[in-house]
């Protein structure tokens, strides 16, 4: 890092080594100088850090700059763009047919000869009432028999399900908080449904979709290829853990106390799962017997760090070489031959040969009388032995059509949560993070297998559940 013509880096190595080579200074003004050199690293590295080699969200980036628009080129739609309008609906609801006034037209004898139409487009939201009369009748001795009501029709006044499906809907895919969701009922339907209504909605959904879960878990143990990934929740003000287990055509989302094993466990997926598990190489994954995959998206982000902020070369080399496997892993259908696939092994075991040279591992030799343990590792040290110690999970994506260069899909599963979080603020209880995870994993489900969430929850409330094969509704009962 440099301010304006002076290299503090280079000012604070320069300063580490006169105190290391220096005698007769105090212990206790050692020390001190020791901490203060290590708060500024600190705070230096972390002015260094940005969304592009660390974690941070692009909306937090130092000075960020809104992209630019292409140069040469004018706003909007491009010469032989390909447009589109809106089409006409063949059947409108309301016609309005106008007749001509032949005052501002010529004297003469006129036949019709059709009409033009042009459509205006509108929404109507509005409540729709349905009323039982079930007749009533008596015999000549007074006694009262009356017709028996519809299934489901059981109080003198309730909500219906297509009510029911809209505040679910509402409350649980666009995340939107109970008392706007009573608002919206209030202001545009004139229906005072409570947040307490609300909430039985929810429950209601979440006890129907008892089945639907326990088949996802079976589905999710069949697959080949899973995303795993793990994010922070608050739930009564208190850190607790969002787990979603997932590919393109599952999704599975699960709330815990724990981050760890603990909550794996109690999912019941992982223990059993014997296929292709993508992560971001959290420790506790490889407590399971699975093969495993690691995402190269992280991999790329921490390389960047370690050019960007510790001036690796061979971060950069590495950068270069993981991008250049993932276009041609892309364009030869997903699988290298064999004799690429060594050609680029042995391009990654001499970067990392180098790399061993550019980033050694602590000297063993300034370990502690009594230290025991491993001797602390940079950032930089750390991702150089995890591409070493775990190449195969590193570069599976290669070899096997199946596995993915990044865990993604995961990531973007997960992504919600934390607008969850933004627009709806924290669960109130661990119940309630149940049946938000339970919900949501049906609807993001539905969706990845073409099915609406209106569609979804229709289904749902008429006693069914989608068959994601056929798409074809199947009892729950």
């Amino acid at each position: 890092m440099k301010l304006e013509n002076t290299d503090i880096t280079a000012i604070l190595i320069e300063a580490e080594n006169l105190l290391a080579t220096e005698e007769g200074i105090s212990p206790a003004f050692k020390v001190s100088i020791k901490l203060i050199l290590a708060v500024m690293k600190l705070l230096i590295d972390r002015l260094r850090l940005n969304s592009s080699n660390s974690s941070i969200p692009p909306s937090q980036d130092p000075n960020r700059e809104k992209k630019k628009k292409r140069k040469g080129k004018k706003a909007g739609g491009q010469k032989g763009h390909e447009g589109h309008m809106i089409e006409k609906i063949s059947d409108p609801e309301i016609i309005k047919d106008i007749p001509i006034d032949r005052s501002k037209y010529p004297e003469a004898d006129y036949i019709d000869d059709g009409y033009e139409s042009r459509q205006i487009i509108d929404i109507k939201i509005s409540r729709v009432v349905t009323e039982y009369r079930a007749q009533v009748v008596k015999d000549e001795i007074g006694r009262r028999f009356t017709a028996e009501f519809p299934e489901g029709v059981n109080r003198p006044v309730q909500y219906g399900n297509s009510v029911k499906a809209h505040a679910v809907y509402i409350s649980q895919y666009q995340l939107i908080p109970y008392n706007r969701v009573e608002e919206h009922f209030k202001d545009w339907l004139k229906l005072p449904i409570s947040a307490g209504s609300i909430y039985n909605f929810n429950l209601d959904v979440y006890h129907r979709l008892e089945l639907f879960e326990n088949i996802l878990k079976e589905q999710l143990l069949l697959e080949k290829f899973l995303n795993v990934d793990e994010t922070g929740i608050n739930v009564g003000g208190k850190r607790k853990w969002l787990h979603c287990v997932s590919n393109s055509s599952w999704t599975y989302y699960y709330p815990h106390e724990k981050r760890g094993s603990e909550a794996m466990d109690e999912m019941g997926i992982l223990p059993y799962f014997s296929g292709l598990l993508c992560h971001d190489h959290w420790k506790p994954y490889y407590n399971y017997d699975c093969m495993h995959c690691l995402c190269n998206a992280h991999h790329l982000r921490e390389l960047q760090r370690a050019w960007e902020v510790d001036k690796y070369k061979w971060a950069k080399a590495m950068i270069k070489l993981l991008l250049k496997i993932s276009q041609v892993v892309g364009e030869t259908g997903g699988q290298l031959a064999p004799k690429d696939s060594k050609k680029y092994r042995n391009r990654y075991h001499k970067i990392l040969a180098g790399a061993e040279v550019e980033c050694p591992p602590p000297d063993e030799s300034q370990r502690k009388k009594g230290q025991r343990g491993r001797l602390k590792r940079s950032k930089s040290r750390n991702l150089l032995e995890r591409l070493r110690d775990f190449e195969e999970d590193v570069l599976r994506f290669m070899d096997n059509k199946v596995v993915e260069f990044t865990n993604n899909q995961g990531e973007r599963d997960i992504r919600m949560t934390k607008v969850h979080q933004k627009i709806s603020g924290c669960f109130r209880s661990m119940k309630g993070a149940l049946i938000h995870a339970r919900i949501k994993s049906y609807l993001s489900t539905c969706s990845k297998n073409e099915i609406g969430s209106r569609e979804a929850l229709e289904i749902l409330f008429n006693g069914k559940l989608p068959d994601f094969t056929t798409q074809e509704g199947e009892s729950t009962e």
